[in-house]
């Protein structure tokens, strides 16, 4: 199979940075050897309160902003994730409103196209609060789907839990509650 476009989700959470990386090193080695894979990271967003808020009071300066807030945020993650805007890679970066599995789904259809998106964080809990994104385009994709699990230590340090562990872990923090 020849790799046309790696399409991966970005969200900026830990698991989809990961998924990022994987997303650009897949572009570069599965492009050919000419590398014309092309690396088409996707932020899908919603106006805050949902879609039918901002349809009952349309405020297209409103938009404009959380459009405009949606691109820093992808920004942002290419950033963390690959250091900016690879060089040796065709790169073309979408920002889409619309919910994350429906618009991965929708952007990914072309023939050659992969799509990348992360697994989710581990634990039932973690995975129903989050809602499942990955679960959604495995049942809706039309083509290649690869899931990118997300490192123990990102799974860590996310959350209100992974706040606990972090401070627990250091001895400078420990309490033993014995006075001096």
């Amino acid at each position: 199979m020849y790799v046309r476009r790696v399409v991966v989700g970005v969200s900026g959470s830990a698991g989809s940075l990961e998924a990022l990386r994987f997303a650009a090193e897949m572009a570069r080695n599965d492009g050919g050897a000419r590398n014309e894979a092309v690396l088409a990271p996707v932020l899908a967003w919603t106006p805050p309160g949902g879609d039918l808020a901002e349809r009952r009071y349309p405020c297209p300066p409103l938009r404009e902003i959380w459009k405009q807030a949606a691109w820093d945020r992808l920004w942002k993650a290419i950033d963390l994730a690959i250091g900016g805007p690879p060089a040796d890679l065709s790169f073309r970066p979408e920002v889409v409103r619309g919910e994350a599995g429906q618009v991965l789904t929708q952007v990914a259809v072309n023939p050659g196209d992969i799509l990348v998106v992360s697994a989710g964080r581990p634990g039932a809990l973690r995975r129903l609060l989050a809602g499942n994104i990955s679960r959604y385009c495995l049942a809706h994709a039309r083509c290649p789907l690869i899931a990118v699990p997300q490192n123990r230590l990102a799974a860590d340090v996310q959350g209100i839990h992974g706040w606990r562990l972090r401070h627990r872990s250091h001895p400078e923090n420990w309490h033993t509650g014995v006075a001096t």
